[in-house]
C-alpha cells in the first residue's frame, strides 16, 4: 500500500469515527434537547465530510462505502440505545471484519480497544438469539438477567487473563479499597477496556475505567492541557470514587453498575416508574448494552474472584 493509500484510510477511519460518535451520543443527546432525529445523522455526517475531506478521500470512500458505513454505525448506536438485545446480533460480522482495520493504524486503534470489547456483547447476543427463536406472532421478551448469566458465565470460562492485568490489578486494587470501594470492582477495568489504559469510546468516555468528560470533570479530573483519563491510576481512583457514590444512592452493586453504563438519571427513572428498588425488575427495560454490561461483569467477578456481586463488601475503615 502506498503512503498516499494509508493516509487516506486513516482518513477514513476518522470519519467512521465521527460517524459513530454522533449515532452513539444522539440518544442521549435528542432525550435532553430534541434537536436531531436519528434518520438525520448520515446526512449531517455527509455533509461534515464534505465540508472537512479533501477530493481523493471522498473519491476513495465512493458514494456505496459510505452508505455502507453511515448505515452500519447509525444501526450499531440505535441498537445499543435501544432496549431489544437480540437487535445487537446481526452487527457481530460486520462489526468483526471492520475491528482488525481499526486495529491497523494508531489513530484509531484506541477506538479499537472499546470496539473489541463490544463485540462480547454482539456474540453473546447472537448466542441468545440462536437460543430463543421467536414464536409465530408474538414478540420476542429480551433474556433474563439469569438468561444473560448463564451464556456469559460460559464466554468467560475460556476467557484468559487479558495482558495487562497483572501489571495493574494489584495497584488498582489498593487505589479502590482507599476510596471506600470494593476491591474487587477493578475488574470493571477489564469489561470496559482489557485493562488499556488508552481505550477510547466514540462517545467520549476515555480510559480504563471508560469515563465520560462530564464525570471526569466532577471527579476532579483535568481534561486539559492533559487528559487525565489516560493515566490508569486516576482514571481507577475515580472510577472507584463514583462507583462508591452510585452505591450509597441506589443501595445495591447492580443498579450502581447498570448506573455507572447507562447514567443514573435512567436508571433512576425507570425504578420510579416501576415502583421498585430492584435491578431484576426494571433489568430488561435498560438499553440494551447495559443489560449485557451488568451480567458480563458478573461473570468476569466470579471467573477471576469467585465472588458474586451480592457478596461485595466495603472496605473495613
Amino acid at each position: 500500500m502506498n503512503h498516499t493509500s494509508a493516509n487516506a484510510r486513516i482518513v477514513v477511519m476518522k470519519y467512521a469515527g465521527f460517524l459513530l460518535s454522533w449515532l452513539l451520543l444522539a440518544p442521549a443527546f435528542a432525550a435532553e434537547q430534541n434537536p436531531i432525529q436519528l434518520e438525520d445523522l448520515g446526512r449531517i455526517a455527509e455533509r461534515w465530510a464534505r465540508e472537512n475531506l479533501d477530493d481523493d478521500v471522498l473519491k476513495a470512500l465512493g458514494n456505496g462505502d459510505q452508505q455502507r458505513a453511515t448505515s452500519l454505525f447509525r444501526d450499531l448506536g440505535k441498537a445499543l440505545q435501544g432496549e431489544n438485545v437480540y437487535d445487537l446480533a446481526r452487527l457481530k460480522s460486520t462489526a468483526a471484519s471492520l475491528l482488525p482495520l481499526m486495529q491497523k493504524y494508531e489513530q484509531t486503534r484506541p477506538y479499537a480497544t472499546w470496539l473489541q470489547t463490544h463485540l462480547d456483547y454482539l456474540s453473546v447476543a447472537d448466542e441468545l438469539r440462536q437460543g430463543n427463536p421467536p414464536k409465530s406472532g408474538a414478540v420476542r421478551a429480551n433474556p433474563t438477567p439469569d438468561q444473560q448469566r448463564t451464556v456469559w458465565d460460559r464466554q468467560m470460562d475460556a476467557r484468559p487473563l487479558p495482558p495487562r492485568a497483572q501489571a495493574y490489578v494489584p495497584r488498582l486494587k489498593l487505589i479502590f479499597a482507599s476510596q471506600g470501594a470494593p476491591s474487587q470492582l477493578v475488574w470493571l477495568g477489564e469489561v470496559e477496556s482489557s485493562f488499556d489504559p488508552s481505550a477510547r469510546s466514540p462517545a467520549g468516555a476515555v480510559g480504563m475505567f471508560q469515563i465520560m468528560p462530564v464525570t471526569a470533570r466532577s471527579l476532579g479530573l483535568a481534561l486539559t492541557p492533559q487528559d487525565e483519563r489516560l493515566d490508569a491510576e486516576k482514571n481507577g481512583r475515580a472510577a472507584a470514587r463514583y462507583l462508591r457514590y452510585l452505591y450509597n444512592r441506589f443501595g445495591d452493586w447492580r443498579l450502581a453498575l447498570a448506573a455507572y453504563n447507562a447514567g443514573e438519571t435512567r436508571v433512576n427513572d425507570l425504578l420510579t416508574r416501576y415502583h421498585t428498588r430492584s435491578y431484576s425488575v426494571i433489568a430488561t427495560h435498560l438499553p440494551a448494552q447495559t443489560q449485557m454490561y451488568v451480567p458480563k461483569f458478573e461473570a468476569t467477578l466470579r471467573k477471576r474472584e469467585g465472588l458474586s456481586v451480592a457478596n461485595l463488601r466495603l472496605p473495613a475503615t
